[in-house]
């Protein structure tokens, strides 16, 4: 069969049917290209960014500036990733009694809001156009091509991933892509 009639079927981690621009918390986890230290370092459990991981940590609060409908709960910069609860706003659901900060209220019509996904994509684009201008390496990838997402359903669960999301950092030495731990 040629080359280019053969289609790649990658396997998606999205939940099938589920409407992701509906009001909701989500946790993900954004992964540098192949797993670099490009963002920083961990010093005594303290995330100490460089330029680049100012970059993102900018560009990752450029999301709930740039989209009422998006609020930003718990996160943090690691030298290779990103973990952060986005919360998207709406009347309906009573995770968004928890978020932090503000009081701004968006409209429940999902028409015009973009789906976790494309608003992933969108800090993607602007962190990785930022920082490919400042190394001098347009077109260079930042990010991995997918991210990982989980849909929080309950206050137990928020308050988990955000005790998660803060102890990360401390916990930095036994991440799997940790210089220590890969022989």
């Amino acid at each position: 069969m040629p080359r280019d009639s053969i289609k790649h079927h990658r396997r998606s981690t999205r939940l099938e049917g589920y409407d992701y621009s509906q009001p909701g918390a989500y946790f993900v986890t954004i992964c540098v290209h192949h797993h670099h230290f490009l963002l920083g370092n961990v010093v005594n459990g303290k995330v100490r960014l460089n330029e680049y991981g100012n970059v993102v940590q900018t560009s990752w609060e450029w999301l709930n500036k740039n989209y009422t409908y998006v609020d930003l709960d718990e996160w943090t910069v690691m030298p290779n990733h990103l973990h952060g609860i986005i919360i998207i706003l709406g009347n309906a659901n009573n995770l968004i009694s928890l978020r932090r900060g503000g009081s701004r209220t968006a409209p429940t019509c999902n028409s015009n809001r973009k789906p976790l996904g494309r608003l992933i994509g969108a800090f993607k684009t602007v962190s990785t156009k930022r920082i490919n201008q400042i190394r001098g390496t347009p077109g260079a990838r930042v990010w991995q091509r997918n991210y990982y997402d989980r849909i929080i359903r309950n206050n137990s669960e928020l308050n988990k991933l955000r005790r998660y999301i803060l102890d990360n950092p401390l916990k930095w030495e036994l991440d799997e892509y940790h210089p220590l731990r890969r022989g």
